[in-house]
Formats: structure tokens, sequence, C-alpha cells
């Protein structure tokens, strides 16, 4: 009897976990929609953070393109541990260059963390992704 009641609370713990975990999927996938639209809706403050990199509007725009198409992804089961691991690697390079480059904020830390995470607790599911373009 009392095998099974822990075999109850562990599945009740998973499910709380799922959903905990969903509930950041959807608060970064919004998160990295709304900045991707400013930065390529041209919104001053991204224009003028870009400029202060000195990479040009080219990486305004990527970094656009890549946080819509990686916050969209991480609300799709299949690919949300695939886009956690692309915003991840996108989120390593905002680091740097927000420490580094202009001396401004680690809060691309605190993002990096979050979605590590997801990319963590999501990675049964890049494998099985990833197993099917093996074969």
């Amino acid at each position: 009897m009392s095998n099974d009641v822990a075999v109850e609370q562990t599945t009740t713990r998973s499910r709380i976990g799922n959903r905990v975990l969903w509930v950041m999927q959807v608060v970064v996938g919004v998160d990295f929609i709304v900045g991707g639209l400013a930065k390529l809706g041209g919104l001053q403050r991204m224009v003028d953070l870009f400029d202060h990199i000195g990479a040009g509007h080219w990486l305004r725009y990527f970094v656009g393109v890549v946080e819509i198409f990686g916050g969209i992804g991480i609300l799709i089961p299949k690919l949300s541990g695939l886009a956690a691991t692309g915003l991840a690697l996108l989120m390593v390079g905002a680091l740097y260059t927000n420490v580094v480059l202009i001396d401004e904020s680690w809060a691309p830390l605190a993002w990096l963390v979050i979605v590590a995470i997801i990319a963590w607790r999501r990675w049964p599911q890049t494998k099985a992704l990833l197993s099917r373009f093996r074969r």
C-alpha cells in the first residue's frame, strides 16, 4: 500500500512540475516574441542599443527573427526543448555583449538560466525529435 502512495505522490509532483514548466515556457515565449517584434519593428530603444553595439542593423534583424522563432518554438511541445536550447545559445551571446561590450546589464543571465532549465527538462522531447533525423 505504501508503494502505491509513493507512486501517486511522484505522479502528482511530476504533473505539478510539468505545469510549472509550461507556465515558465509561456512567459518566456511571450517575452521573446515581444522582444523580437520590438527589434524587427524598429523600436527606438532597440535601434539605439544595436547602434551602441556597433554591429549594424543586420544583427538586430537576425536577433529579432531568432527571438520570434524561439518564442514560438518554446510553445510547441515537440519543439520546446530545441527552441529553449537555441534561446540559451542566443542568451550566451547577449550576456557577452551586455557585460563585455556595452557594460550594461546581467539580465541575460537570468534568461539564460531559465531557458537552460527548460531545455534540460524538455531534453526527452529534444532527443526524440533529433533521433528522427538520424534515420
